[in-house]
């Protein structure tokens, strides 16, 4: 008796193996990131930005998405990837919570993407996170999103 179907042993290919009718081998997406990312509501979630040469945060704007190593944002202007930069941060409930010591939280990094400043409006990029500026800041940020308020971001 013929029958059309595969035997169980070449039913699928091994991983690593290319599938007889497909060109490319079986892949599965690796996760390049070391902390998970939450979204955040922009218009709810302000910054400012500052040069480390520079002594005030001379720029303000929205974050989309944080994690413990950094966070994508939008200013008026692109900063250069690259460019050493000085963050404050709010998330939108440590406005209404007494977090110890202040209710921002500061950090420094370096910009790591940037989105084609071509476009008119707000220019979308993204910072590493490289230390924390206070004692405390790292921790009042993880006990934020801890709080299970934020969801993943994709």
């Amino acid at each position: 008796m013929s029958t059309d179907l595969p035997s169980p042993d070449n039913a699928f290919p091994k991983l690593g193996q290319t599938a007889p009718e497909h060109d490319a081998p079986i892949r599965f997406p690796i996760e390049r990131r070391r902390y998970p990312r939450f979204e955040v509501q922009p218009m709810y979630t302000p910054m400012s930005v500052r040069f480390l040469e520079s002594e005030k945060f001379d720029y303000e704007g929205h974050a989309y998405d944080i994690s413990e190593g950094g966070c994508r944002f939008e200013l008026d202007r692109g900063i250069e990837m690259g460019t050493a930069i000085a963050l404050q941060l709010t998330l939108p409930t440590m406005n209404n919570q007494i977090l110890g010591p202040g209710r921002a939280v500061f950090v420094f990094g370096n910009v790591v993407w940037l989105e084609d400043e071509d476009e008119p409006g707000p220019v979308r990029m993204a910072v590493a996170f490289t230390r924390f500026a206070r004692v405390g800041d790292r921790e009042r940020l993880l006990a934020e999103l801890r709080t299970g308020r934020y969801k993943a971001a994709a």
